[in-house]
């Protein structure tokens, strides 16, 4: 059994929930010590009882108090290795036994758990996804992707649940007060996932036994969480899938959302 909750998800701060009957662990630190410790006592979880943190990449908005969290609470933190070099200021705060290092698209265990990073475009040094793997249950988080494409989308077939990124509206970027250079980073290859092609996604793979979506990491400026999960829906419907066949919900940028077993 597999169990997720997003604790926090936007672009203002991320950190999600994962855990199994043996393991508990954090997917980034995007926010306050403080924040993540209320969001997992929320949950009826414990900072004191998580195995490991995972690491995507190293934007500020996934490793805002990470050497914190993991120096006081003496947690090991997975990352590979450019992720590594390009967050010198959290690395000093972790002790050396606590400095883990994966490869993208290798496994590795965390008790019951195989671990499966996988690259995404994104501008930052190495950045990653993960599938998540408990017996035969998958589940996936897949954020901050410039675009979507093959390599990817074959990372997340047959995954029963799926964080996925939803990031932005291109008419609601088009006219925001965002300078023209963050606005063509933000809708470039390397920069996020708009609300139509997370719609198209998920279409495409609820034919790989999809059944479960979170979508997270939503810009707060360029967004808005009706929005997204109305653009999501009607992608649904002008493919012809069946929106009932589906349980699609909304990652809160500043609350812990419902715990969903996988």
């Amino acid at each position: 059994m597999l169990k997720f909750c997003s604790l926090y998800s936007g672009s203002s701060g991320n950190c999600l929930y994962v855990s199994s009957n043996n393991t508990k662990i954090l997917i980034d630190c995007g926010t306050s010590c403080k924040k993540i410790c209320e969001g997992l006592a929320s949950i009826d979880s414990s900072i004191e009882d998580i195995d490991a943190i995972l690491v995507t990449h190293e934007h500020s908005d996934h490793i805002q108090s990470l050497g914190m969290v993991s120096k006081k609470f003496n947690i090991p933190v997975y990352a590979n290795m450019e992720t590594w070099d390009a967050m010198e200021k959290q690395k000093e705060k972790v002790s050396f036994e606590n400095i883990k290092y994966f490869n993208n698209d290798e496994d590795f265990f965390l008790n019951d758990l195989t671990i499966h990073p996988f690259s995404t475009p994104h501008d930052a040094a190495n950045p990653c996804g993960f599938n998540i793997h408990n017996g035969k249950r998958k589940l996936s988080i897949a954020t901050d992707l410039g675009h979507m494409n093959n390599n990817i989308f074959k990372q997340l077939e047959n995954s029963s649940f799926i964080l996925l990124e939803s990031n932005y509206d291109p008419e609601i970027l088009k006219v925001s007060k965002y300078p023209f250079h963050l606005k063509q980073r933000i809708a470039g290859q390397y920069g996020h996932l708009s609300n139509e092609t997370a719609g198209k996604t998920i279409s495409a793979l609820m034919k790989k036994d999809l059944k479960q979506v979170v979508l997270g990491h939503l810009s707060k400026e360029n967004n808005f969480p009706e929005l997204a999960y109305q653009t999501v829906a009607e992608e649904l419907m002008n493919s012809n899938s069946d929106i009932n066949k589906i349980s699609i919900s909304v990652a809160n940028r500043n609350a812990p959302g419902k715990i969903i077993t996988v």
